[in-house]
């Protein structure tokens, strides 16, 4: 498209080089989910809308009330508040473009495999390194950056930051702010997408099995049953399981040599080396396929592991049970031929002199279903990879970042109109 006056001034007006050492100041606070710091951050970039001259909206959420709500996305860190972050500006007549990052990141593993403290980023070149440079802070900066460039703009509709906590444990943050009222006709999300357009997310629901042995001494294990031995063909057929729900996969998802992957991230069992266990909890991750409701997703998972119990001559005595704790991720996509995926597109390719880039779907659940079951368009394009994303190499080039506040500003001004 053709870049007019008014859009090349707020180009020209982007602060390419504010850019380095903002981030660099967000990755330096430690604001992993649920912690105390996720609060400091939001007063933190609290600080920097008003500084912009937009209309500010920080509030404490009603934890109690959103947990009590039928539609709670669910939650896995343990928290006693959350803060919601929106800052607005323009007041036309046209329409409002949501631009949404989130704040929390996860925690940062071994630190034995970190180069440094994953909390005192690191320069190398065009590379940013630290926990949270990825996911999703870089994106969070690009969000700030085209606000500050179109800071002057006469704006026929409306730009809304929404910066949001505990997105890594299931959305609290992105439905605490819809429910308050937020709002708008189109929200582009900064999560990493390698310039490409991710116009839709399969969901992600957290299981929990929980299999039961019979404790004895180990020397006589053979009067006992443990509980390892009892959840090994359940753990089979959750393979199996995998393989068949991956049968005829949205085309979107192409890519992904497994879209909507089913893993166990956590298996604990016994207390003692010299007993049998008489419990195992297994905890894991169900992909939700595109379209899918999740409640077909966990029958589908309990039908499996009721299959295994009934053909087991112990766990048909004493069945595992499985619940549904932690974050319960919805698929969601933006409607098929949405003009946003156009305008997002156009932007990116004004910006690299290169072709639109391409529309694909993410395995990984993101806040992006919660926009979406709202009615409002929405799709992720940020800057970073997403396979650094949660690893001790988590990095994102600069670069990138420029590259994604200039198209934020052309969607902006396109998106919103201008007077």
């Amino acid at each position: 498209m053709t870049i007019n006056d008014v859009e090349a001034a707020a180009l020209a007006a982007v602060d390419e080089a504010a850019i380095g050492p903002l981030l660099l100041d967000l990755l330096r606070v430690p604001s992993v989910t649920g912690s105390a710091a996720e609060s400091d951050l939001q007063h933190v970039l609290a600080g920097h809308l008003e500084r912009l001259d937009l209309d500010v909206d920080l509030w404490l959420m009603d934890l109690d009330a959103l947990r009590a709500h039928p539609d709670f996305p669910g939650g896995e860190a343990p928290r006693t508040e959350a803060w919601g972050l929106v800052g607005t500006r323009g007041a036309g007549d046209g329409p409002t473009l949501i631009l949404q990052g989130h704040v929390d990141v996860v925690p940062p593993g071994d630190l034995a495999q970190w180069r440094g403290d994953p909390f005192r980023p690191r320069v190398e070149g065009d590379a940013v390194h630290g926990r949270g440079a990825c996911d999703m802070k870089a994106g969070v900066v690009a969000i700030l950056v085209a606000l500050a460039a179109i800071r002057t703009v006469p704006l026929r509709g409306k730009v809304s930051a929404h910066f949001v906590v505990s997105e890594e444990d299931g959305g609290l943050g992105a439905f605490g702010t819809l429910q308050r009222g937020h709002t708008g006709d189109a929200c582009v999300i900064t999560e990493p997408t390698s310039g490409a357009l991710m116009v839709a997310n399969a969901g992600a629901l957290t299981f929990r099995v929980e299999v039961p042995g019979r404790a004895t001494h180990g020397s006589t294990r053979y009067a006992g049953v443990s509980a390892i031995d009892a959840y090994l063909p359940i753990h089979a057929a959750l393979a199996r399981l995998e393989t068949r729900r991956n049968v005829g996969a949205d085309p979107l998802l192409s890519d992904y040599p497994v879209p909507y992957p089913l893993s166990v991230g956590t298996v604990q069992a016994g207390d003692w080396a010299s007993s049998v266990p008489d419990l195992l909890v297994a905890e894991g991750r169900l992909g939700v396929a595109l379209g899918e409701d999740p409640a077909q997703a966990r029958a589908d998972l309990e039908a499996c592991v009721a299959e295994v119990c009934a053909g087991d001559p112990w766990l048909r005595e004493h069945p595992a049970v499985v619940t549904w704790p932690g974050g319960q991720f919805a698929s969601g996509r933006l409607p098929a031929g949405h003009p946003l995926a156009g305008l997002v597109g156009d932007a990116h390719a004004d910006m690299t002199r290169t072709s639109h880039p391409a529309e694909r779907g993410a395995p990984y659940g993101s806040d992006l279903r919660l926009y979406a079951r709202e009615g409002i368009p929405t799709l992720q394009y940020g800057p970073g990879e997403v396979r650094f994303a949660h690893g001790p190499q988590e990095h994102v080039f600069l670069s990138e970042v420029v590259t994604v506040a200039r198209a934020l500003v052309l969607t902006a001004l396109r998106c919103v109109g201008t007077r």
